[in-house]
């Protein structure tokens, strides 16, 4: 090959260099076939960034008309499948320039001014992250619906409450259910603090040093919705950083962790549940799966595979502080490395809470508008558990001290009911109240409402409580948050 054919052939940058690139270098430095999904990004940005050089003078009106032309071309290529990505060309950055400069000649070569692709992925990525985050918020709200819905019909189901995993205390089954609500709203609000520090524009930095353009980075700010709170435009303000920064993926990927770690927790218990030596739930059978070998079995895919996502996800957080760890400033080409963790945590977790939402709360039939299947709840099989463990021994507790003993007492005196209950193999309430009164005298026949599952869950009466009516309090402020 001549040194011309090699200026036209190889990458935007050849011609200081007098060998092309090895094709193994290419297949290895390439990240065209897993960066292309941003494209819509990538247009996005150029697009803002074309119409400011022709409102700074940069360009004239003629090129610009002529990218946004070209570019809508691309679009609609990349959309109808007819576009041909190129290895050779590297990125998803320089295929679209080369297909633009194909299309409209020297005015896709002036579309680069002042810009280059350090800060130009940096503002892509950026870009296609803020969608992403608000679908997430938008999978977050729908699962913490399905949550509340199951909570709302089950508020007077009394589940065994565990520590230790050992029977603790009764608690309402929609109670347990909104527990898992209160922590993906914790999540939502860091999404939502994640994405107000990733739309931030690092466009106009340059390689690393800012660019003697006069570029009004503000106005592309606010022309891609870069803005903060007050609406002001949010611009990186030191070019080093904005070049060089992927704070925004780790932190990204450290919420999806902890959402994925909120899914894993459920899952456990979901398949704790599930199994025949509890039997509290059904998950339906199109979100389970069968064995090869044993006919009788009904295996939780679904959950069991989100706990296992889980540690890919977490990984990959891992992997993202570890690749950054060791870089001097400013760009680097480890950072290429930043998009296959990203893209994966993102996909993984969308996936994930649309399965979950869809799993715990059913689905929508399109007849009568109204959500079908979800988990079915064995009502009859968690109240038998929660009667075998003695959880209302803190209430006789709560009970003396009512009647003026000391709690520590009150406790080692319930300690003793508790080793004559098991001693007669029953429980508390099935003790004769002669029997409780040789453990203090001031016990009178209202201690079976105490004793009671029943009476031990109404009596939790108080913001965060348990009780009935506090458990429907909540349902009702969590549906006013989530319309």
């Amino acid at each position: 090959m001549s040194q011309n054919q090699f200026d036209k052939k190889s990458q935007a940058w050849s011609a200081l260099f007098s060998e092309p690139m090895s094709d193994l270098v290419k297949r290895y430095t390439s990240s065209v076939f897993f960066d292309k999904r941003l494209w819509q990004a990538d247009i996005t940005g150029s697009l803002a960034h074309a119409e400011m050089l022709a409102a700074q003078g940069i360009i004239n009106a003629e090129d610009h008309a002529s990218i946004q032309k070209g570019m809508a071309q691309i679009w609609g290529e990349i959309e109808s499948g007819a576009f041909e990505w190129k290895l050779d060309l590297e990125d998803v950055h320089l295929n679209i320039e080369a297909r633009l400069t194909q299309l409209v000649g020297d005015a896709g070569k002036r579309l680069h001014t002042g810009r280059s692709r350090n800060d130009q992925v940096a503002t892509d990525v950026r870009l296609w992250l803020r969608g992403e985050i608000d679908l997430i918020g938008e999978l977050l709200v729908d699962l913490q619906k399905s949550l509340v819905d199951v909570a709302e019909a089950n508020v007077e189901v009394i589940l065994p409450g565990f520590t230790h995993l050992q029977v603790a205390q009764p608690v309402s089954f929609g109670h347990h259910m909104l527990a898992y609500v209160e922590m993906f709203s914790r999540d939502a609000e860091r999404f939502a603090e994640v994405r107000r520090r990733t739309n931030r524009l690092p466009l106009g930095s340059a390689a690393l040093a800012g660019t003697s353009y006069p570029l009004d980075r503000e106005r592309v700010a606010k022309t891609l919705g870069m803005v903060d709170v007050n609406g002001s435009p949010a611009v990186c303000q030191n070019s080093l950083d904005a070049v060089s920064d992927r704070d925004f993926a780790i932190e990204f990927t450290s919420a999806a962790s902890l959402t994925m770690v909120h899914i894993s927790r459920m899952s456990e218990e979901l398949i704790i549940w599930m199994s025949q030596n509890f039997g509290f739930i059904k998950i339906a059978d199109r979100f389970t799966t069968g064995s090869s070998i044993m006919p009788q079995k009904k295996n939780p895919d679904v959950p069991e595979l989100a706990r296992g996502k889980t540690g890919r996800v977490v990984g990959h957080l891992m992997g993202l502080i570890t690749l950054m760890k060791g870089q001097p400033l400013a760009y680097n080409k480890d950072n290429q490395e930043d998009k296959e963790p990203l893209f994966d945590t993102v996909d993984t977790l969308k996936d994930t809470l649309r399965i979950f939402s869809e799993m715990i709360g059913g689905q929508v039939n399109p007849a009568t508008g109204k959500k079908e299947g979800g988990i079915s709840v064995n009502a009859e099989a968690m109240e038998r558990a929660a009667l075998k463990g003695y959880a209302t021994a803190t209430d006789l507790a709560d009970y003396l001290v009512k009647k003026g003993l000391p709690f520590r007492d009150a406790h080692e005196t319930v300690a003793h009911a508790v080793k004559a209950a098991q001693s007669h193999g029953c429980d508390l309430s099935e003790l004769p109240l002669n029997v409780l009164q040789e453990f203090n005298p001031s016990i009178e026949k209202d201690v079976y409402e105490c004793l009671s599952l029943r009476g031990s869950l109404n009596a939790r009466n108080i913001l965060g409580g348990t009780a009935p009516a506090q458990v429907r309090a909540q349902v009702a402020r969590h549906r006013a948050r989530l319309v």
